[in-house]
């Protein structure tokens, strides 16, 4: 027993020393082949979140087809609503809509869009609205690819009876030259006709 004092007495300090290095030297090789922790993320899909928001509500009434209120994509423009509201209705006022309806313009969320009917305009036009009206309604006298019938659209130039029914097929257009890809419409043939066709 004395000898193990006398030992420890001389050693003890190194011993110790070696312990703690040693469990030094255990945690540090742990640590490198321990797995790393997993960490994880939740993130939230903004793209889908911002997709949803970018729709806007229109109030369309009046000389159309189908009045109503209509949602539609951010962006959209005064025409594609009326395409989305069936075109106007044979009771609207054609001249109106030409000379003061910019179909180009973008609508904006909770925008009412009111078309007049023909005898809401009134008989007290002056003398250059009438002219206004006059080649406004020139203009005016096509043929809606949208909502004529196969007859009438047999009408057209190059349109047979097989194109009219291809061109019913592939309602609803948003311009006059989607006819080339949705009904099989030739160029040449679309060329021809295109001064002669609307989609409103």
């Amino acid at each position: 027993m004395g000898k193990i004092f006398e030992f420890l007495r001389e050693y003890g300090l190194a011993l110790l020393v070696g312990v703690v290095g040693l469990s030094c030297f255990g945690y540090g090789f742990w640590q490198a082949i321990a797995p790393p922790p997993v960490v994880v993320e939740i993130s939230h899909d903004t793209d889908a979140e911002s997709r949803v928001a970018k729709q806007l509500v229109v109030d369309v009434s009046g000389a159309v087809v189908n009045p109503g209120v209509y949602t539609l994509p951010e962006g959209s423009r005064v025409g594609e609503v009326l395409v989305a509201a069936g075109g106007l209705a044979a009771s609207a006022d054609h001249a109106w809509v030409s000379a003061t309806l910019n179909l180009a313009t973008p609508v904006r969320d909770g925008e009412k869009i009111y078309i007049p009917a023909n005898q809401q305009v009134g008989e007290s036009a002056s003398q250059q609205d009438q002219q206004i009206s006059a080649s406004a309604g020139q203009k005016t006298a096509k043929v809606n690819i949208n909502t004529a019938s196969e007859a009438e659209l047999d009408t057209l130039w190059g349109i047979g009876p097989s194109r009219a029914t291809a061109i019913v097929a592939g309602r609803p257009y948003g311009t006059t030259d989607e006819i080339i890809a949705k009904a099989g419409i030739p160029q040449s043939v679309y060329d021809k006709i295109k001064d002669a066709i609307s989609v409103y």
